[in-house]
Formats: C-alpha cells, sequence, structure tokens
C-alpha cells in the first residue's frame, strides 16, 4: 500500500494533524532503519506498520490507543502482522504483569519480529515529529518511568539489538 493511501486511512480514522505529522516521521526513521540492517526485513510490512502504529490516537490518547488501533486496523482488513506492529509498538513491549498494572488486557505486548521491533524502536526515538537520539530517548524513558523500571533495560537491550542488526 502506497503512503498516501495510509495517508488517506488515517484522515478517515480521524487522526489529527499533529498525529499524522508523528506518523510520518516514526515511517522516515523506521524505513532508514530498516535500510541500515544487515537481517532481511519486510519493508512494506514496517511501512504499513509504522504508518498505522498510532491510528488508535484517532480515538483515545491513552495507553489503551494500541487495542483501539488493533481494532480499527482489524475492521480495515490489515493482516495479522500490521495488527500485531500496532498492538507491539507501546513503549519498549510492556509485560503481562504492566499490562494488569496500566489495565490493559492481562498478556504480553512484547515487539518480538524485526519488524515489529524497529516501528517500537523508531517511535521510541521521536518527541513529537522531531527526532532525537537515543541517548536522549532513554532519558526520556528514565524520567518517565523511573531510571530503575524493568522497559528501561528492555530499552537499552531493544537498542543494541538493532545497532547489531547494522551493516
Amino acid at each position: 500500500m502506497r503512503v498516501e493511501e495510509l495517508l488517506d486511512i488515517l484522515k478517515k480514522a480521524g487522526c489529527e494533524e499533529d498525529v499524522i505529522k508523528h506518523i510520518l516521521a516514526v515511517k522516515d526513521v523506521a524505513m532508514r532503519i530498516a535500510s541500515e540492517v544487515k537481517i532481511p526485513v519486510d519493508k512494506e510490512l514496517i511501512l504499513t506498520g509504522a504508518m498505522l502504529h498510532d491510528i488508535g490516537r484517532s480515538r483515545t490518547h491513552s495507553i489503551k490507543h494500541a487495542l483501539e488501533g488493533v481494532e480499527i486496523a482489524r475492521g480495515l482488513g490489515f493482516d495479522e502482522r500490521v495488527l500485531r506492529i500496532i498492538e507491539r509498538h507501546i513503549g519498549a513491549g510492556i509485560t503481562k504483569d504492566e499490562a494488569r498494572a496500566l489495565g490493559l488486557p492481562p498478556k504480553d505486548y512484547l515487539p518480538e519480529t524485526p519488524e515489529e521491533k524497529i516501528v517500537a524502536y523508531a517511535d521510541n526515538l521521536l518527541n513529537g515529529h522531531k527526532e532525537v537520539s537515543f541517548e536522549e530517548s532513554l532519558e526520556r524513558f528514565k524520567k518517565v518511568l523511573g531510571a530503575d523500571h524493568p522497559a528501561v533495560k528492555r530499552y537499552k537491550d531493544l537498542h543494541n539489538e538493532i545497532q547489531s542488526w547494522k551493516k
């Protein structure tokens, strides 16, 4: 699917202009990472997942935007691989216990495939629609969650894994 078609879907879903700017920036970062890795990745899936990762923000800006996004994308006929990118992009992934504490259905929301990981990572490298360094985004994680939160280590691990894939 082309970017223009995906943009049309976001607009019809009711995504605000700021959300769309963020989504386009995530798409750009994710596609750049996809072009830099030496492992095989499905670039079309990364493009689609990056473009739809925040479609749920058309309904809510809470952590539940991922679940809302899955519901919207499923209704539009997107396949399970896209739905998993949307569901698992939040933070550096969320464990079952963290999900329960956040009021989400208790299950793991951890990115598993390279495509899921690249979109989640790219999303974390943005502050709105402005790309920031990994170090800056890590500091934001620590400030919001606390330096000892398990998600901080997961984010570092995600960064190191993606760096290890680069050419």
